[in-house]
């Protein structure tokens, strides 16, 4: 029998929803390559998407989400190290390495967020913490870089 999925709290759904644009940036890597984009233009749009959306996306789980959790929380030490990892991956100078090393890193974190962190804390959290993460981070309408879609 399989588990019913715990509905997302709405104070994480944007947190969600921002993550579903991190999926698409995996995606547009791997359309880059299989079209043999040159990967300093594909570099260009993901060091793009890593200064304006997934910094701030990292401050705000690091500051706000992981913190419901004991920093003890093996969860939120995987975690950490995975936004750790990634950035060290964005300054790879092998670009084509750190690119495709980049696809893979941020699907699977990704993933690993929304299927088994988010979970666990929307269980332990209280109301008032979900209150206030919905206070702080107010999601905006996600704007794209589309002066080269490379991926289309």
């Amino acid at each position: 029998m399989t588990q019913k999925p715990i509905k997302r709290h709405k104070a994480l759904q944007p947190l969600s929803r921002e993550h579903h644009h991190g999926l698409l940036l995996s995606w547009k890597i791997r359309a880059g390559f299989s079209k043999n984009i040159a990967p300093e233009r594909v570099k260009v749009y993901a060091d793009w998407f890593f200064k304006t959306h997934l910094i701030p996306h990292f401050e705000m789980e690091e500051q706000h989400v992981f913190t419901i959790l004991d920093g003890d929380n093996e969860l939120i030490k995987r975690a950490l190290s995975e936004h750790e990892y990634l950035k060290k991956l964005f300054s790879d100078e092998d670009i084509k390495n750190a690119l495709s090393k980049i696809e893979e890193a941020l699907d699977a974190h990704i993933r690993f967020e929304e299927r088994i962190l988010f979970p666990e804390i929307q269980k332990i959290a209280t109301e008032s913490q979900l209150e206030l993460i919905e206070k702080i981070h107010h999601e905006a309408d996600f704007v794209d870089k589309l002066d080269d879609e490379f991926w289309k």
